[in-house]
């Protein structure tokens, strides 16, 4: 068994976190969005930072005490709950206007791509990252042109 996570590996890991949300974070930044480039890689940098943590605590217990083991779905379950509240910031009502949800889902998943990448799953990290790219973009566009002017 895995008991230390290599230096290397957590640079990598780190890395791709980053990277991948770098691509999110362009898309957002392109638009003028509040949330864009640096905000989406610090949340998955920090998403992948916290899972590699929960997990060398869980490698660094496998051998010792079983009551001092760690469960790493609560580790995620902060992850989580602590991006969503960031996310939620970026939501701004204004009468019957809403906007920022896009934004904040958006940040929401970065701390998905990062927890993916710091449990060394870089395809799911990719995939995801992939989607939201697609539904950001090409829905994006979709959404603007052309049910627009299905309203107008």
């Amino acid at each position: 068994m895995e008991t230390d996570i290599p230096l290397l590996d957590m640079l990598l890991r780190l890395s791709v976190a980053s990277g991948l949300a770098l691509l999110l974070g362009l898309e957002r930044e392109l638009r003028g969005k509040p949330a864009g480039l640096r905000s989406h890689m610090l949340v998955s940098l920090g998403a992948a930072a916290f899972i590699i943590m929960g997990m060398s605590i869980l490698f660094a217990t496998a051998e010792g005490d079983p009551s001092a083991r760690i469960d790493p779905t609560r580790v995620v379950q902060g992850i989580i709950g602590g991006i969503g509240f960031l996310g939620a910031g970026c939501i701004i009502r204004s009468g019957t206007d809403v906007q920022g949800i896009t934004t904040g889902a958006s940040i929401w998943l970065a701390g998905a791509i990062g927890v993916a990448a710091g449990i060394n799953n870089f395809a799911l990290a990719a995939m995801v990252t992939a989607l939201a790219l697609v539904i950001t973009t090409v829905l994006g566009r979709f959404e603007r042109d052309v049910i627009q002017e299905a309203k107008d």
